[in-house]
């Protein structure tokens, strides 16, 4: 079992190993606003919030962003307050719960309907370690 945790900052979420505190792995490749927020399920589910309202899901092991979309405010919010403060997977780690800035909790769920064929998503886990691993630093 890894012993690892990640950092969110402006620009980029970083995976660092427990013991030694060596770096792992660059996650973000600088395309989404500032870090708020980021939490991890038992499944290697990663997910970041960020500033400018987006979430994103990551592959904890290889890094790869497989899924990213944009939060909407409530009615009657301005559009800045789309943004993301704080999330947590709830036990089962299927549903993400989200604090947003438009003084909203939102609850979040997988897509029941979704299939390979609907939601495909072209990656190699493997490769991907791989390719991580050179790209590391």
């Amino acid at each position: 079992r890894e012993l690892s945790f990640a950092s969110g900052a402006a620009d980029v979420i970083k995976k660092w190993e427990g013991r030694s505190g060596r770096l792992m792995l660059n996650l973000k490749k600088g395309d989404q606003g500032i870090v708020n927020t980021l939490a991890c399920n038992k499944k290697d589910v990663l997910f970041s919030g960020g500033d400018d309202g987006t979430l994103n899901f990551y592959d904890w092991r290889s890094g790869y962003r497989y899924c990213q979309f944009r939060t909407t405010p409530q009615p009657g919010s301005l559009e800045s307050e789309a943004c993301v403060l704080a999330s947590a997977f709830d036990v089962t780690g299927t549903r993400l719960i989200t604090a947003e800035a438009d003084k909203s909790i939102k609850i979040w769920r997988e897509d029941p309907a979704a299939t390979e064929q609907s939601h495909p998503v072209a990656w190699d886990r493997d490769q991907a370690v791989r390719d991580a691993m050179v790209e590391r630093f």
